[in-house]
């Protein structure tokens, strides 16, 4: 909005020139999600505790976790704000990969508040029926991906890191990974969310590395000369990456241990949607499960534990999952489990933005 109100008036005021750049606004885009989750953060909190939107524990979790029962959730919707409100001030809106992720953010948020409000109101930690609400998640997944594969000039090559000259074709399979990959960042991001601040931490460091991606995408000299795809218009998605870390880090003010809020289904499942949509449209898709790997990790400990129950009558493989309850259980303290799983985090983005030489 303000790049299509001020960039024109470049040739009159040529300070204004600064919007044509990707890169500023980026950075403005990040600082202005950051202040609204900043500036709202504690009317947000007051309300949700006026209205007793309080978190529901689940009865076989951790006792350490009994405490926070009535702590302020659904802060999501914070979250979802600032994104959508940077992005449409900072990005160039004629690009239609801006739409398609906010739609994916918005529709994945509305999935998850419905979720969240479920709960609320039932008094338990079950919510949406899960074939329910995966259904939702196929079909905005579905949707989106078909919009992206039927774009002009977008090939349907899958991107295998550190192989630049592995580039299968996948053709009209396309569309089920793209689905697959959405709905499945989706679900890792919510399973990870389950310690105060596990979730947003690794997801800010997640889109701080697609940023740099999306940016490099949209530069075609630059895109050829780290033989990656070119995506036109990919570029506009830093903004979008910009917001969300920027937002993030607003979020992580009031949901850093211990947690004052938390963002709930409406903030995880939107998270995570956004997440897999960034890794389709730069064409990074297979790279996501590296700079997501926190993410996979938690998710696989819950497959392996569920599998593991099933065919063994009863043995577990953790203690609990997803896994960060099981370092709990071993006597971690929930600081310390957070800390380190953002260290990992971290190393992951640093491994997946080495891909970009090791080819």
């Amino acid at each position: 909005m303000l790049y299509h109100l001020l960039y024109p008036l470049h040739t009159t005021y040529s300070f204004l020139n600064v919007f044509r750049y990707i890169t500023f606004r980026t950075i403005y885009a990040s600082i202005t999600a950051l202040l609204i989750c900043f500036i709202m953060g504690p009317w947000l909190i007051r309300k949700l505790q006026a209205m007793r939107i309080g978190q529901t524990i689940r009865d076989d979790g951790p006792e350490s976790h009994l405490s926070k029962e009535g702590t302020p959730t659904m802060g999501g919707i914070l979250i979802i704000f600032a994104v959508v409100t940077s992005t449409l001030l900072w990005a160039n809106l004629t690009v239609d990969f801006i739409w398609l992720v906010l739609l994916v953010t918005i529709g994945y948020g509305l999935i998850g508040f419905v979720d969240d409000y479920r709960k609320l109101t039932k008094k338990n930690s079950k919510g949406v029926p899960g074939k329910v609400r995966l259904a939702g998640e196929i079909i905005i997944a579905l949707f989106v991906s078909v919009i992206i594969f039927t774009k002009p000039g977008f090939n349907t090559y899958v991107t295998i890191p550190f192989f630049k000259t592995v580039l299968p074709d996948l053709g009209w399979f396309y569309v089920a990974l793209s689905v697959f990959i959405i709905v499945g960042a989706a679900n890792a991001v919510n399973l990870t969310d389950g310690l105060d601040g596990l979730a947003i931490g690794p997801a800010i460091i997640c889109f701080s590395t697609f940023l740099v991606f999306a940016y490099l995408a949209g530069n075609i000299k630059t895109a050829h000369y780290l033989q990656i795809s070119y995506v036109a218009g990919a570029g506009e998605l830093s903004i979008f990456c910009g917001a969300i870390a920027g937002a993030g880090l607003g979020f992580l003010w009031y949901n850093s241990y211990p947690a004052q809020v938390f963002m709930g289904d409406v903030g995880s499942l939107s998270l995570g949607g956004a997440l897999g949509t960034l890794a389709i449209v730069t064409k990074q898709e297979i790279l996501l499960a590296i700079v997501g790997g926190l993410f996979v990790i938690e998710t696989f400990s819950v497959i392996f534990q569920v599998g593991w129950f099933k065919i063994s009558n009863g043995k577990r493989i953790f203690r609990m999952a997803p896994i960060h309850h099981h370092f709990e259980l071993k006597g971690w303290a929930e600081p310390k489990v957070i800390v380190r799983f953002w260290i990992i985090s971290i190393l992951l983005a640093l491994v997946a933005i080495s891909t970009l030489k090791l080819r």
